[in-house]
């Protein structure tokens, strides 16, 4: 596979996980599916191991999260809105989405923080409407970290599968990575040039 990739995540070892991790939830595009992608097969090469692998990486996303949650339950509304606006096109989200989230967060109760953690983009966006909904910090870390282990436990047993089926076809597995790579960083480049404000939208239409 394309060795340098994975040289990032095995040398970075567990706290790199953490790392990587907290960061894919406030800095897109970084997408677990790699992060973690890649540990699994790290450990099907025995470079890592599953349980501490999923340890950490679960730590990185509760922390990650935590982060946006903390910054919506002080911050607020008020004080929250205007730095989404500002800098809604390299986060590719807008107010719009927050408010939307926060509504069906109402709706469902808590437990749509613990079901999100299997949606791409709502399982980080759903951590701001926690937030200004002022969701109890400790439930709110349960929830998280149980969703996220789940899923990250998938996205290991994912890899290793794929360490193990590909092991013989290096070069293939390492160009399926670079494709992986390019096409998120394509999509993001993509919702970034793209992204118009909702209310701007609107307004041309």
């Amino acid at each position: 596979m394309a060795e340098w990739i994975y040289e990032i995540v095995r040398q970075g070892g567990y706290l790199g996980i953490v790392f990587l991790m907290a960061l894919e939830n406030i800095v897109p595009p970084i997408p677990s599916e790699l992060i973690m992608g890649l540990g699994g097969i790290a450990v099907a090469r025995g470079h890592m191991e599953f349980w501490p692998l999923l340890l950490w990486g679960t730590v990185g996303v509760t922390i990650g999260n935590y982060i946006l949650f903390f910054m919506a339950d002080r911050l607020g509304y008020e004080r929250l809105q205007p730095f989404v606006e500002r800098w809604g096109r390299w986060l590719t989200l807008e107010w719009h989405d927050i408010e939307a989230a926060g509504r069906f967060l109402r709706r469902n109760g808590h437990w749509v923080v613990f079901a999100l953690r299997f949606a791409p983009i709502f399982r980080t966006v759903i951590s701001i409407p926690a937030g200004l909904a002022h969701m109890p910090h400790v439930k709110f870390l349960i929830f998280t970290a149980a969703g996220a282990a789940i899923w990250n436990a998938l996205l290991i047993l994912g890899g290793q599968w794929l360490g193990r089926a590909l092991s013989a076809a290096e070069g293939f597995l390492g160009w399926m990575t670079l494709a992986f790579v390019g096409a998120t960083l394509a999509a993001y480049l993509w919702r970034v040039v793209r992204w118009k404000p909702r209310d701007q939208s609107c307004s041309r239409g």
